[in-house]
């Protein structure tokens, strides 16, 4: 993992943005909160897994597949597969420990 703290790379209202082997942050102090590097470190999990294509593929479809559900961003962007796994999970340090392979799929 190679972390970049940039603001000026992260859109306003996202924390974070990961792309195998990148985890941008927005703000420097991201860095040491465990939480989102934690979240962050699931995306990487399912991005090796997946390939990174594959894995942005789904991500995209299956948000814009969430906008016609939900008519509204953060809904659909919270029920993206992934999306929800990291965020069931970003709590939980010991998870990727534990995980097993394509996890998200039981999400």
């Amino acid at each position: 993992m190679i972390l970049i703290a940039k603001r000026y790379l992260v859109p306003k209202g996202i924390v974070g943005i990961t792309i195998w082997p990148f985890v941008v942050l927005r703000d420097k102090a991201d860095a040491s909160n465990k939480v989102v590097i934690n979240h962050e470190r699931i995306h990487l999990r399912q991005q090796i897994e997946l390939g990174i294509i594959l894995f942005f593929v789904i991500y995209f479809l299956d948000y814009g597949i969430g906008l016609l559900k939900y008519r509204n961003h953060h809904l659909a962007y919270r029920d993206i597969i992934f999306e929800r796994e990291a965020y069931a999970k970003e709590k939980d340090l010991n998870y990727l420990k534990e995980r097993s392979f394509w996890r998200f799929l039981k999400f």
